[in-house]
């Protein structure tokens, strides 16, 4: 755990305590609980089925836990949260987003619509949109090396053009953190680095981040902490170099791993089978 967050005097990013949650009719988490401090910047890793993907919904609001007086998710100290207010502190970036827009949407429409958080700015919002938000869009476009595709169709863009709005959308509001979910699926070897880079910049001009995946080479070297999720709980968490060793990686993907760090990026990879 850092150290920023065992001296802030702030309320934790995220604070879930014995939250049993349901999708379906498959209970994911029993009794949960989990804080995340603000100004950390953490990894939450594990295989798929871990519970990754229900406690990101479980952050956003989009699930609840059930009702109980010891049960609790609080976000920033609160319980209760207008979605819309909430976005404006925390920028929810996954690459789901990228197929609920309109082939049409144009890069600027894409982006501008995270001050509505819409999928993309449909006519009766037009009207809507202020010049100040207008000049903020074209300030977050030209940071992120888009201005000069402003009216481009968002379809006709390459997957990592597409995932650079998508961050843009998150950073109109300037959000002090950050959440990403798988950040670099489905971007080649090249977009796949370049958007990590800008992930690596956020951090160093200060912003907050929760990196969610399964693959340890979207851990960048900025990352403090790391939490391991295994069949909905807890399996470990701690300093990136105590958590991402080859015994707990190997007990929890169930195969025989080793763990090499490079400048502070880890790389996995099979043990030998002799």
């Amino acid at each position: 755990m850092s150290e920023t967050m065992k001296d802030s005097k702030d309320p934790p990013l995220i604070e879930i305590e014995n939250a049993t949650v349901w999708r379906g009719t498959t209970r994911v988490f029993h009794e949960f609980s989990l804080t995340i401090g603000q100004h950390e910047r953490v990894a939450i890793l594990g295989p798929n089925g871990a519970g990754k993907t229900t406690l990101l919904k479980l952050i956003y609001r989009e699930l609840y836990p059930v009702a109980g007086e010891d049960s609790r998710v609080r976000i920033l100290g609160r319980e209760r949260w207008d979605v819309w207010e909430l976005r404006e502190h925390i920028g929810m970036l996954s690459p789901d987003l990228q197929s609920g827009f309109s082939p049409n949407a144009t890069v600027l429409e894409v982006i501008v619509s995270g001050f509505f958080s819409s999928i993309g700015v449909h006519y009766q919002l037009r009207e809507h949109i202020q010049p100040s938000q207008l000049e903020k869009t074209r300030e977050v476009m030209e940071t992120l090396g888009l201005d000069a595709l402003a009216d481009r169709a968002f379809d006709t863009l390459s997957t990592g053009q597409q995932r650079r709005c998508l961050l843009g959308r998150a950073l109109v509001h300037d959000p002090d953190t950050l959440i990403f979910d798988e950040p670099t699926s489905g971007l080649d070897l090249a977009a796949g680095f370049d958007y990590l880079d800008r992930v690596r910049d956020l951090a160093r001009r200060g912003k907050s981040l929760v990196i969610v995946t399964h693959h340890l080479g979207e851990i960048p070297p900025e990352i403090e902490r790391v939490i391991i999720l295994k069949s909905g709980t807890v399996h470990a968490d701690g300093e990136k170099s105590s958590v991402l060793t080859a015994e707990a990686l190997s007990e929890v993907y169930g195969v025989s791993l080793r763990v090499t760090e490079i400048e502070g990026h880890f790389l996995v990879y099979p043990a030998d089978q002799t």
